[in-house]
């Protein structure tokens, strides 16, 4: 038994509809391109760019710690 069902919790998607659920996504990318519409193109490319390079930065990260893990192992 998970936590959720443990304090009585269910998830959204064992009650909504599974329309329901497509109409709601359908609404947040609609919402996602009205606000595209009201931000200067350049912003959202700068946007796409900064997300982009806490990606490879985030990746990077974890290159590192991997690396790191197996000179340890190595060593032992």
């Amino acid at each position: 038994m998970d936590e959720q069902e443990k304090k009585g919790h269910q998830h959204y998607k064992d009650f909504l509809p599974e329309e329901a659920m497509k109409h709601a996504r359908n609404a947040r990318e609609e919402m996602r391109k009205s606000w595209e519409t009201l931000l200067p193109p350049e912003f959202v490319a700068h946007r796409r760019k900064a997300r982009k390079e806490i990606l490879l930065a985030a990746r990077e990260l974890i290159n590192h710690a991997l690396d790191s893990l197996e000179s340890k192992e190595e060593a032992s």
